[in-house]
């Protein structure tokens, strides 16, 4: 069976360049192939294992299941540890990323447990701060109206979105219904960005890990934190991310650089997907997970010295980087890649051992790529691109350096110290001497004095000795309601 694929994701108003909107169609009948509608997890047929399909939501009866990966298989009594341990973790989170952030990439590296990965998303992504700084927000977008024309592009694009997950498999259902909300929120949030095409996959792998509301966060932190630029008009920030990743390629691969250089392909013709999406249109379902928890812990460069109006995504340039070297990067690859037409065609259908969970990570983690030369070759590109084109029109806020930066950009609100009461005694009558015993003895027996009399406020015993004598006169000694109420300063434990 022969399987068509249609255009990449782009922005539906945009006026990105005609490149990146051209159709490639694919007439390769390996299952490898995209599937028809290119469904938002372009490899899908490889994305679950048929054994395990149905645990990541995705049917094992369908033909689908024919062309899986295996899903890493983790030993149940390692898996119960590392949802201890990040457990841990995100009960003190800011003690960890302020103390031990390196030890938190180790364990996002390592893949973070199913069970928690939404939560750990959240957390990594800054969106638990932003939600609780913006209490009712969504609930306010999600009352409103819309944009027509977002809406409608919207709802076209919905049935696209893994529609052999069982949260978007039925039109109308609680997964496509989610995905419209999430994704109109955003147009009235951002009206000046709308709506793009490439957001629909992302916030649907959002609504697989977390309620509405967070995925709709999440996604907010991803195109202002993670992504700036990459939605906006006229799409200048993927164009300059794809001529870094060209010139990367350069040091990683020379002989897929000259190959690339040689058939004139243009990076935004393959990368544009890869990055728009970050690969969740690409890679098996376990890799993209696996790219997702690097993604969201180190998802860019990072020196505290240089902030870059749209710097290089440190995790989807390794990725990218990968993938190049290891479809293009020998002359044996390059011998079925004679000409433009078959170089597309091998790079939309990448090798199936490259996008091993186990295998792809490892390369990345490993990959001879700094986060300065990122850095550096970003500047070189932007000064280019200011020569050709003139100043970016894009004005995206910089991006943030990972995590921690996210984490120290927009710190958690501290909850005001809230008082504890502690136990309080009730004061007892004071001990009085012997020798002054007969003496009072004797003043109760006598008529009232004036000490004892009416005029006794002014001239009698001091306010705390009528505490004493009267324990209820004191504020100590009013009601339960009245102390939980007044919670006073001096009752701290």
């Amino acid at each position: 069976m022969m399987l068509m694929a249609t255009a990449f994701p782009v922005c539906s108003q945009r006026s990105a360049p005609q490149m990146a909107l051209d159709v490639l169609p694919s007439s390769s009948p390996s299952p490898c192939a995209f599937l028809p509608g290119r469904s938002s997890l372009g490899m899908l047929g490889r994305a679950v294992g048929a054994v395990q399909g149905d645990l990541e939501g995705f049917g094992a009866g369908s033909v689908l299941a024919l062309w899986c990966h295996r899903l890493e298989e983790v030993p149940l009594e390692v898996l119960r540890q590392r949802e201890s341990k990040w457990l841990d973790m995100l009960n003190n989170w800011d003690k960890w990323m302020a103390k031990k952030h390196k030890k938190i990439r180790l364990r996002c590296q390592k893949g973070i447990p199913p069970s928690l990965r939404g939560r750990a998303w959240q957390y990594l992504s800054g969106s638990k701060v932003k939600l609780e700084q913006n209490i009712g927000k969504f609930d306010e977008l999600d009352l409103l109206t819309g944009d027509p024309k977002w809406l409608d592009v919207i709802e076209r694009d919905l049935h696209r979105q893994f529609p052999f997950h069982e949260m978007f498999v039925s039109r109308g259902g609680h997964g496509q219904q989610d995905l419209f909300r999430v994704l109109k929120a955003y147009t009235l949030y951002r009206p000046e960005e709308g709506y793009c095409q490439a957001q629909a996959p992302i916030a649907a792998v959002l609504l697989m890990h977390m309620p509405a509301e967070q995925a709709f966060w999440c996604l907010v932190q991803i195109c202002e934190k993670y992504l700036p630029g990459y939605y906006s008009e006229k799409l200048e920030a993927i164009q300059l991310d794809g001529q870094i990743l060209f010139s990367l390629l350069h040091k990683v691969s020379p002989v897929a650089y000259k190959h690339l250089s040689k058939q004139k392909i243009d990076p935004i013709l393959y990368m544009t997907e890869w990055f728009m999406c970050a690969f969740s249109r690409t890679l098996p379902w376990s890799s993209v997970l696996r790219v997702w928890d690097m993604f969201f812990c180190e998802g860019r460069s990072s020196s505290p010295t240089i902030l870059l109006l749209v710097p290089g995504v440190k995790i989807i340039f390794r990725v990218g980087l990968v993938l190049l070297k290891h479809t293009l990067g020998s002359s044996d690859k390059l011998k079925s890649c004679q000409g433009q037409y078959e170089t597309m065609e091998r790079l939309r259908a990448l090798s199936p051992k490259i996008m091993q969970e186990t295998f792809l990570v490892q390369e990345v983690i490993e990959l001879p790529v700094t986060e300065r030369q990122i850095e550096r070759e970003h500047l070189i590109q932007l000064k280019k691109w200011r020569e050709t084109h003139g100043e970016l029109q894009c004005k995206s806020p910089p991006r943030l350096h990972g995590a921690k930066a996210i984490s120290e950009a927009e710190p958690p609100p501290r909850k005001a110290l809230e008082p504890v009461p502690s136990i309080i005694v009730s004061p007892g009558p004071a001990p009085v001497p012997k020798a002054r015993k007969s003496k009072e003895k004797s003043r109760e027996k006598s008529p009232a004095s004036p000490a004892n009399g009416p005029g006794a406020e002014g001239h009698g015993a001091p306010s705390s000795a009528r505490e004493l004598l009267h324990p209820q006169a004191s504020p100590h000694h009013q009601s339960k309601e009245s102390l939980s109420s007044r919670e006073s300063e001096d009752t701290y434990l």
